[in-house]
This record gives structure tokens, sequence and C-alpha cells, in this order.
């Protein structure tokens, strides 16, 4: 039997395995040194001042979220296609979610519509550059300078993507990155929050440690945090990890060529990411019709695939609002990943478009 075409892989090496092992043997493990160290080492790469490692992408943008005093009343605009981690931050908070459609031909929050989603209740807005994409950052810096808004970014699936202002995730109050396993680098689970503003970045400090700063010694009790530390364990891993992005980044770039134009004379219809601007494709995306039956029949054959997650509408007790949302419901009822990861093998990506070159649904 021919080995499975996984939906996605990615790899660590001996590499992380050694400086894990480094790490134990020095008594690292808790949150120190090395995730210093790795803070420092994402700082360099991200041209950004502060960087704070956290558990997760997921607690990266709760923390950031309380660090601008999101509460009980305010409101929060995001897109409604995206993972529904923001939207479960802005409720944890006891916020309320404002859902904004995203564009025709990327699923990426419309910057033209925010504007009439904005009340007295309106906090900020939490653009999502997903599969690397960029949101219209210029248009939405606008729109919060006028309305005196934060904006933080959600650029979990963005790391080392870039336009034409520099990389995605550093162009507002707030950037929050992930590292989970399905990301370009990764530390199994795991996130991080960046910014150029030290106040804001003191203040997430302080609530990762349940609202203190310095854990050694802490003088008097700051703020509501809680434990969304980092450990050294992860960050050994991270530190290796970053040290593979160039040659990750160049090979999903070629990944994705191989699919685009492989897949051309296909039912399959890409989602694209602009290479030439600067996005990283971490994740090969296609509308395609009849999608269960061609996940269906492409596991017959092997390969493993993913459709879409559902909008954030479809979540009842994020909204009641179910119309208004053309172009994400496109997506999220025809959208699906097909096989990716930065260890993906060329060999295997080249059987996926043989494979579906020969269905016929």
């Amino acid at each position: 039997m021919n080995e499975i075409v996984t939906w996605w892989r990615i790899s660590f090496g001996e590499e992380e395995i050694q400086r894990i092992v480094e790490s134990m043997r020095n008594e690292c493990v808790s949150q120190g040194k090395v995730t210093a160290q790795f803070e420092h080492d994402l700082a360099d790469f991200l041209e950004v001042e502060h960087v704070i490692a956290v558990s997760s992408g997921s607690t990266a943008l709760l923390m950031a979220l309380m660090a601008v005093g999101v509460g009980t009343g305010d409101e929060v605009i995001l897109p409604n296609r995206t993972w529904i981690s923001p939207a479960h931050a802005v409720c944890l908070l006891g916020a309320k979610v404002v859902l904004v459609d995203v564009e025709q031909e990327r699923p990426i929050i419309d910057a033209e519509q925010i504007e009439a989603h904005i009340t007295a209740k309106t906090k900020g807005i939490i653009p999502v550059h997903l599969n690397g994409r960029s949101a219209d950052m210029i248009r939405i810096r606008e729109i919060a300078q006028n309305h005196n808004l934060f904006v933080i970014e959600d650029a979990a699936q963005a790391i080392a993507s870039r336009n034409h202002d520099g990389f995605l995730g550093t162009q507002s109050d707030i950037g929050c990155f992930s590292l989970s396993v399905a990301k370009i680098i990764s530390t199994g689970q795991g996130g991080f929050a960046v910014t150029d503003n030290p106040e804001l970045a003191k203040r997430m400090r302080a609530i990762r440690t349940h609202g203190v700063e310095n854990v050694k010694d802490p003088e008097c009790w700051v703020m509501p945090g809680f434990n969304f530390r980092f450990t050294d364990i992860q960050a050994s891993i991270g530190i290796k990890q970053l040290q593979r992005l160039p040659e990750r980044i160049k090979h999903l770039e070629n990944i994705y060529t191989n699919y685009s134009k492989g897949l051309r004379e296909t039912p399959f219809q890409l989602i694209p990411v602009n290479l030439e601007a600067g996005e990283v494709p971490i994740y090969n995306e296609y509308l395609v019709k009849n999608r269960v039956e061609w996940i269906q029949r492409l596991e017959v054959e092997g390969i493993e695939t993913r459709p879409f997650y559902p909008d954030i509408d479809k979540a009842p007790y994020i909204t009641k609002k179910k119309h208004g949302f053309p172009n994400s419901r496109q997506f999220g009822l025809k959208g699906i990943y097909l096989p990716s990861g930065p260890d993906q093998k060329n060999t295997d990506i080249n059987t996926v478009i043989q494979t579906i070159e020969s269905i016929h649904l």
C-alpha cells in the first residue's frame, strides 16, 4: 500500500532534540533565559522592539485584548472568515463580536465595510492575515486613527509574510502569532505577541504571569493576569525552527507554484496569495464544488485534505445574524486545504495533482 499523503507535514530534527537536551541539563525548563533568547531572535527577525512569548496564539490574542483594556460592553470588529480564536478571545472578556464580510476574491476582511459597523461602543479592529495574505493595513489604520480605535493584527498564519510596509503583524498596536504544529515554524503549541509600544509590552508581560512582570520579587499585584507563560523547552525548539525559516519559505513558495500550474485545467479554483508582494502561503487553498465528494474520493486514493472551517456567524453564541456575508459563504462552503507544509515532499505534491487530474466528478 502506498504511503498516505497527509494534509500537513512539518519536521523536528536532531538539532531541536539536542537543544532540548542542553536546556534540560542546564535546568532550563520553565520560562527563563532560553525563552528570552527566543524572544530576542524573533524581535531581530521581525524588526520589532518587544516580543512576549506565551502558551498559544489564542492566548496572545486574549492577552493583547486585555492589555488595551477591552471589557464588558465594548465591541470589537473582526472578519467573518477566520479561525474562531479572536472571536472567543473577545467573548471571554465580556465584549461583543461584530462581524464584517471578507473580500470577494480573498478571505480577508473587506476594509471598505468596516466603518459601517463602527458604533460608540467600538473599541478596536482585529484584521486577520489568513494564510499569509495581507489585509489592507493602510486603510484599516486610517479608519482606526479617525475613530480612536486600537488595531490588533491576527498574524497566526503569517509569520514571515510581508506587504509593502514590512512584516505582517508589525503594523498595528499589537501583532499576535501562533507556533502551533500547523504553522511554518512550530514549538508544538505556543505563540507570541509583538509591539513597538513599551507600555503595552509591559502590560502584556505582567498579564502573562498573574499581573506581575517581575515574578521573582513582585512588589505588588499590578493588574489582573493569568499563567500564560512559555517554557524554555518550547523555546529550545523555536530557536532552531526559526533558523530553518528561509529554506521553508522557498519550499512553500515552490509547492504553491507547482499546485497553481498543475491544477489549472481542473475543477479546483485557486484562492491566490501574492508571492511577489512577499506573502507566504503556508497552506494551499482552493474552491471546489462537490467538496465532500472530492474529500472522500481523495481519501480513498490515500490523500488527506481538509474542508475550510465554518464562518464565525455559524456560532449561535457569538451572533444571531445569519445574513450579509455572501463572500464568506463561498469560502466556507467550497474551500478545501490540499496537502501542505514546509516538509511536504515534492513527489507527494505531484501525486496529488496527478490524482485530481484523473478523477471526474
